[in-house]
């Protein structure tokens, strides 16, 4: 695989910068005699030929030009991301920003090798040169461009009232205001309360050899509060966040109230808490958040690529029995305004539900279309890039256990001694074998059946396929964790849900103080 770096492609390509803070990086494009509108304008399906010429001609141009030297496949990815973000601490801002990134990736498949190249200049000249950079591994004959494209229409999984261009700093800041005296209020020994705010709109577009343009309009915003409690000379912290694909108008006072109430309840705790006892232990996995768990330690252990190589060990368990029959879990991107929901992926693909395991058994993989040309089957809508800078991979999306036949005071009821595990900070995993190691933040002891005690600062060890079939209980109280979370693979970042019933796992690995 060709990937130039930023230096190849600003000498080779002439690409310009365009990771701007305001939005007059319009004003330069008009310099290269690109079309332009305001970027507060209302926007048809492709605003990349409103705001810098790339229309349907230029797109069949680009795909062409991909397809010079042959090609099993071949797309033209471009990204237009406008971020904003403010810092508050204690009442005061400490820092606000916006940027503008926008950019093309183009990608030449054949077989399985792939050519790539980026240019963050939307000229035809820029777009042209990379496409051929990307189109050199090929050596063939010319494939026949398509004559007509097909326009798929936008989703509307997240669709928006009012878009994040249009709400103000103005507006902002008296919601951060709000949860940070909401913070305050709920306990005086509440001495510090930081808050972080971060709202972002993204327009793609994906044009493919085959002749489909598919566009998605993609909002996000998060927001995060972490509070410092000092009792008696002690200072404790810890946090609370929520995010997702939303408008201004989500952050309803119910929800700050949440949130900064999680955040304190969370710090409060952890004064009375203690190390648990260490050893081999059944573990109560808390329904939302432990689903990072699931995520890492079985996950990424499906995604078709890790499959194909042979790395995962799930390589030859295609239609076997992985765990107890009342486990069935899915990887979707069908989950309204969720954070790791996708109208389409990042190939075109529509975002589609997958089960990867049904009632025990392991149904499928995550795939891209390269996986799933390879395999046979239809992609599953999964193959996603961090941004224009990088060809998309198989990725989860939301991916989370369905509800089980049992209850979570059965569970507890069970446990002669043990602890349930409630808030992760860190965690590893080794993907091939699913070796794990998390972090437990925030959780309980459970003793004869009763929780006795939270517990903090303590790990849990094990490993994700055998964890998975040490799944004793499955509870009916499944659901997605609200919060902010962020999947990296091979140097990629991308936003993801994840989630869980509450679920006893018979026995794992506990470092506790005994340790």
């Amino acid at each position: 695989m060709f990937s130039p770096n930023r230096r190849q492609m600003l000498q080779g390509l002439g690409a310009g910068l365009s990771l701007l803070t305001m939005p007059s990086f319009l004003v330069a494009c008009a310099k290269q005699g690109a079309p332009v509108a305001s970027a507060q304008a209302p926007l048809g399906q492709n605003p990349f030929a409103q705001w810098f010429g790339v229309d349907e001609a230029l797109i069949r141009e680009v795909l062409t030009e991909l397809g010079a030297r042959g090609a099993t496949a071949a797309d033209l990815f471009l990204q237009h991301t406008r971020s904003n973000s403010i810092s508050m601490e204690d009442g005061i801002v400490s820092s606000a920003s916006s940027s503008i990134d926008q950019g093309a990736g183009l990608r030449v498949v054949i077989g399985d090798q792939t050519g790539f190249a980026f240019t963050e200049d939307l000229s035809r000249e820029s777009l042209l040169a990379a496409a051929r950079t990307a189109a050199g591994i090929a050596t063939g004959s010319a494939v026949v461009p398509p004559q007509a494209l097909n326009v798929s229409p936008e989703g509307k999984l997240y669709a928006i009232a009012v878009p994040w261009a249009d709400v103000g700093i103005t507006q902002k800041l008296p919601r951060l205001e709000y949860v940070e005296a909401k913070a305050r209020s709920l306990d005086p020994n509440i001495e510090k309360v930081s808050i972080a705010w971060s709202d972002s709109e993204e327009r793609v577009l994906i044009a493919t050899l085959g002749g489909l343009i598919a566009t998605d309009y993609r909002p996000m915003t998060r927001l995060w509060v972490n509070v410092t409690a000092n009792k008696n000379g002690v200072r404790q912290s810890n946090a609370s966040n929520v995010a997702g694909r939303h408008d201004f108008a989500w952050y309803t006072d119910e929800r700050l109230d949440t949130v900064a109430k999680e955040a304190v309840d969370r710090t409060m705790r952890l004064f009375d808490a203690r190390r648990p006892p260490a050893g081999e232990l059944p573990v109560i996995l808390a329904a939302g958040a432990s689903g990072i768990l699931l995520h890492e330690a079985v996950g990424h252990g499906l995604e078709a690529d890790f499959n194909r190589k042979k790395v995962s060990i799930y390589a030859d368990m295609i239609g076997k029995s992985v765990a107890p029959d009342f486990v069935t879990i899915v990887d979707s991107a069908e989950e309204p305004f969720e954070r790791g929901a996708l109208n389409v992926d990042d190939e075109g693909n529509v975002g589609r539900r997958t089960t990867l395991i049904q009632n025990g058994v392991l149904q499928s993989y995550i795939h891209d279309s390269i996986s799933a040309k390879h395999y046979g089957v239809e992609p599953t809508g999964s193959g996603r890039r961090e941004s224009f800078r990088f060809p998309p991979m198989p990725r989860m999306r939301c991916t989370f256990m369905e509800p089980g036949p049992h209850s979570k005071d059965e569970m507890i009821a069970s446990v002669k001694k043990g602890i349930i595990a409630e808030t992760f900070t860190n965690g590893q995993v080794q993907i091939g074998a699913g070796d794990f190691t998390f972090y437990i933040k925030n959780g309980w002891l459970v003793e004869d059946g009763k929780i006795t005690a939270p517990i903090k600062d303590c790990n849990i060890i094990g490993n994700g396929p055998d964890a998975l079939k040490r799944v004793t209980m499955a509870a009916a109280d499944a659901r997605l964790d609200t919060g902010g979370w962020t999947c990296g693979k091979n140097g990629q970042s991308v936003p993801v849900s994840q989630g869980l019933p509450t679920v006893l796992v018979s026995s794992l690995t506990v470092g506790g103080e005994d340790a």
